[in-house]
């Protein structure tokens, strides 16, 4: 009995120190493992499976860079990009701005739309978008940064338990590609456009690092963090998006790969089109299982997405005001205004979307090698806690990782303006 108390307690002090981690990895899956990685194996089979692990491997000093900094000084990176030069918070600025609206509004609708598979009668879907958005709401000014805290802990355990099972259930029934399939090779110029989107935003775009080192401030303004256990959370988080980004390529590998389907390449068809066909392939049963998964996927992203953007833009606002802290109050008006954009969007310019939503993924893509030096050089100079400094391994894979990103940066300027 002692034991099971002691283990209980244990378990609820470990929940207790995760926070910003699991947050980071709930804005992730959404973002680019349900499509992206999906796509991926169903496209080509098990070809992506090591470049996907390499780039996450490669990008992960840059993410873990705003726990470590924040941990020791006591910022956040947007701070710390101030001191750098004032032209690199209002980049930072801009860029969120962009993301915030067309991001959010794109979750929105893309929740909205799974949403309907639980609704037992048919509505639009700008009413459901209603509905998703008020719960988001609801959920972060009534709630604050706990109630954000606790809803993404248990996304993220119902999200990984049912996103295992299914590809389990895939792996038992085997690939439904016929034997003499050939797949195609995603080594070619044609592919290039695909491996830039799925490897630019894979795990996440870069200024989530900033997000989270928002996040860890938060969660050290409401409870005790050490940066060991700042750093457990953020590995642990981390490297969840990377096994589920794997997990998520098995199943576009098993279940899409070589079936006899022509793929939607929109998120909001994509997703419809996986829930049907896993319940072709698995049995009926299962597109609720798969309807779950992708909803509580969106659902997360958007959620984290709302509050993580609007807390870089108010923070970011503040600190070119000259002022340190960001009051709650200017944080919900931000919200407030993040909620109303992004929902006129979906009721009177969601046809431009998609266009909106390339848009910011390309500003994103073609930022995140600035951003990256930019961390990279802000751990350097920073005196940090020795619980949270950079191996050498670490600090190597940080070289590895930016030429990697300058590297796919000049690929893509060459493939988009001049091949």
């Amino acid at each position: 009995m002692a034991h099971s108390t002691f283990s209980l307690a244990g378990l609820r002090h470990l929940t207790q120190l995760l926070g910003p981690g699991v947050l980071m990895a709930t804005a992730a899956i959404g973002g680019s493992h349900l499509v992206a990685s999906t796509q991926a194996g169903a496209n080509y089979g098990w070809q992506l499976a090591l470049l996907v692990l390499a780039v996450n491997i490669l990008k992960y000093p840059f993410f873990r860079a705003g726990v470590s900094y924040t941990i020791s000084t006591g910022e956040t990176l947007q701070h710390g990009y101030l001191q750098m030069g004032k032209g690199y918070l209002i980049t930072a600025l801009l860029l969120n701005v962009i993301s915030s609206v067309v991001n959010a509004a794109a979750l929105l609708m893309f929740a909205a739309s799974l949403l309907g598979y639980f609704v037992p009668f048919t509505t639009s879907i700008p009413v459901l978008s209603g509905i998703v958005l008020a719960a988001i709401l609801f959920i972060l000014i009534a709630g604050h940064y706990s109630a954000l805290d606790k809803v993404s802990k248990v996304i993220m355990v119902t999200l990984v338990i049912a996103t295992l099972g299914a590809t389990f259930m895939a792996w038992q029934n085997g690939a439904v590609a016929p034997d003499d399939f050939v797949s195609p090779s995603p080594w070619t110029m044609a592919a290039v456009g695909f491996l830039v989107v799925t490897m630019g935003w894979m795990p996440a775009p870069i200024e989530i690092s900033g997000i989270t080192s928002l996040w860890l401030k938060k969660q050290k303004q409401e409870q005790s963090v050490t940066p060991q256990s700042a750093l457990f959370d953020f590995n642990l988080g981390y490297f969840t998006t990377m096994l589920l980004a794997l997990v998520f390529l098995a199943l576009g590998a098993l279940v899409l790969h070589g079936a006899d389907n022509t793929l939607a390449s929109g998120g909001i068809g994509f997703s419809k089109q996986l829930v049907d066909l896993y319940a072709g392939t698995i049995g009926e049963w299962a597109r609720w299982l798969i309807a779950v998964v992708a909803f509580l996927c969106i659902f997360g992203s958007a959620l984290t997405v709302y509050d993580g953007y609007s807390r870089a833009v108010a923070e970011a606002a503040m600190l070119l005001k000259g002022q340190k802290d960001t009051p709650e109050s200017v944080f919900i008006i931000v919200l407030s205004a993040v909620a109303v954009i992004s929902f006129a969007i979906v009721l009177f310019f969601k046809s431009a979307l998609l266009a909106m939503l390339g848009f910011a993924m390309t500003l994103a893509f073609m930022t995140t090698p600035m951003f990256a030096l930019l961390n990279h050089k802000l751990v350097i100079q920073a005196a940090l806690n020795d619980d949270v400094k950079a191996s050498p391994l670490v600090t190597l894979l940080s070289y590895g990782g930016l030429i990697y990103l300058f590297g796919f940066l000049a690929l893509f300027i060459a493939w988009k303006w001049f091949l």
